[in-house]
């Protein structure tokens, strides 16, 4: 199945991938921990070491794998059309369709590790590398809400004016159910406690039951009930998208939009993205293969050049579009993808003109 050639490509081109991985991970460290140099000395070396930095690198090289996978392809097919060594390939009659194969292959390799890290072993990680941050760095954890309302089960709501997530205790709750339009019970509190999944505990409490024409009133000071909710369904941080696996977080999106919660935004874009992401690999291989494929006057410095315009700018696109999604003008899905579709019809026309040449 793989000639001698295509192992030859696919190892140039995954060594370079590689390559530019480590260097820009090295320089990365480097201004890293310049930046974060009086926080670094606070925390214990091995939470540095261990909790920081070996969570943080696997995340900074997976959100930036387009641009490394970019740069590999242009450098070293740039180096191997100033050798003479693609004209060598195609004098044999060897298509520009073939010569692609290898270059595809090795972006699939890329694109099954991104989605595995970015799906599955990142975001447990994650967890670990913002934990981190929160307690040496800066806390960006959300410990405080109020004026909470959302629908915990069908025909259920519930709401309380404050919820202290430090003592795990919210004020002033009340729980309401419907059947239809119609208000058949009501529980209010003036405390409930969380304990444990779904488990709330809630004190000085009085329940009202609408039956016929009666009203019915419990009163009581502690009652222990399950109800399905918890914390992080109302107190959402910055980067908690960035630490659910692909399946938690198309359970969690699916979950909120039930209970008509509408600040999950960070998290649809966040599982379109992984997705779009993937298919990145395929699209910039093959617009730099297309792109450096022959020589040009200047060597492969131009290629370059061009390449890190190109990766760059792709990058720069998917984070401007990624804001009309918060934004609403466009949905998480079509934001996430507009830079992949214009830049695959990019790569057809670039690669039509490779082949023609």
């Amino acid at each position: 199945m793989f000639k001698i050639l295509d192992r030859y490509i696919i190892k140039k081109f995954l060594g370079t991938y590689i390559f530019a991985i480590a260097l820009i991970l090295a320089i990365t460290i480097m201004f890293d921990v310049n930046e974060k140099l009086d926080s670094f000395l606070k925390a214990p070396l091995k939470a540095t070491i261990f909790d920081y930095f070996i969570n943080f690198l696997p995340y900074f090289a997976n959100q930036f794998s387009p641009l490394f996978t970019f740069i590999a392809v242009i450098f070293f097919t740039s180096k191997l059309a100033d050798n003479s060594e693609i004209i060598a390939m195609l004098s044999t009659g060897m298509s520009f369709r073939r010569l692609l194969w290898p270059y595809m292959v090795s972006a699939a390799v890329i694109a099954c590790a991104t989605y595995l890290l970015s799906a599955y072993i990142i975001p447990p990680a994650n967890v670990k590398r913002i934990e981190y941050t929160n307690t040496y760095v800066r806390n960006k954890r959300v410990d405080y809400g109020s004026n909470i309302q959302l629908q915990v089960a069908k025909g259920q709501i519930a709401s309380m004016s404050r919820y202290d997530n430090t003592t795990k205790t919210g004020y002033k709750f009340s729980l309401e159910q419907f059947d239809g339009k119609k208000l058949v019970s009501r529980l209010t509190s003036q405390t409930i406690k969380w304990d444990t999944l779904h488990h709330w505990t809630v004190r000085d409490y009085m329940i009202r039951d609408f039956r016929d024409d009666r009203e019915i009133i419990t009163r009581g000071l502690r009652l222990d009930t399950v109800i399905p909710f918890e914390p992080r369904d109302f107190l959402i941080a910055k980067n908690d998208h960035e630490t659910m696996t692909s399946p938690q977080l198309r359970e969690y999106i699916e979950r909120q939009r039930e209970r008509g919660v509408a600040n999950i935004k960070s998290f649809e874009i966040e599982n379109h993205r992984r997705y779009a992401m993937t298919a990145a690999a395929f699209i910039l291989t093959v617009i730099g293969m297309s792109l450096s494929s022959r020589k040009v006057k200047g060597g492969m410095g131009v290629n370059i050049g061009i390449g890190l315009v190109l990766s760059f700018s792709y990058i720069l696109f998917m984070t401007v579009t990624s804001t009309f999604a918060v934004s609403g003008l466009t949905s998480p899905m079509v934001a996430m993808w507009i830079p992949n579709i214009i830049y695959a019809l990019i790569a057809v026309i670039l690669y039509y003109k490779a082949s023609h040449q």
